[in-house]
């Protein structure tokens, strides 16, 4: 299952960053994951200073 950035996610970019194949990108007020290139890895979630990053 891919990731899924939730609610909490305040904008920072500090995922986006970590991705290894560039799955996560700015959406409508938060950033989202693109869940066909997502490899499931959990760099992004490991990083994520409120924690709005789950397995989905």
């Amino acid at each position: 299952m891919a990731y899924v950035i939730t609610d909490a996610c305040i904008m920072c970019g500090t995922c986006e960053g970590e991705c290894p194949v560039g799955a996560i990108s700015e959406g409508d007020g938060m950033y989202v994951i693109d869940a066909d290139a997502c490899l499931d890895c959990g760099a992004c979630a490991g990083v994520c200073p409120t924690g709005a990053i789950e397995q989905g």
